[in-house]
């Protein structure tokens, strides 16, 4: 029993890209790759029922990005107000001397 190819995820979209752009046709794109007409339209298939997973996993990317920016900054904020509060708590414990003149 002959073992099957394995390509990668990569050669996988190279080709149903090639396929898609339509300069050439499914055929002349499996002759050239060396891949059986069949089987690339199942990558073909795939890929299309996934491309709208793909990209609502890309917005969900970008929606998390802009609240990490947000939480950065929160962070940021706070940070700034606990310093401020230190400083004022460290002045009251240990209050500078008057200078007089």
């Amino acid at each position: 029993m002959g073992q099957h190819k394995q390509y990668s995820p990569d050669f996988k979209v190279k080709v149903v890209l090639e396929t898609l752009h339509g300069q050439k046709s499914q055929a002349q794109v499996c002759r050239e790759n060396n891949v059986a007409d069949k089987l690339v339209s199942r990558w073909r298939q795939e890929f299309l029922e996934r491309a709208p997973e793909i990209s609502e996993t890309a917005r969900m990317r970008s929606a998390e990005q802009a609240r990490i920016v947000e939480l950065e900054h929160l962070v940021g904020q706070l940070t700034l107000e606990l310093n401020i509060l230190k400083e004022v708590f460290r002045r009251q414990i240990h209050p500078e001397p008057e200078l007089r003149f």
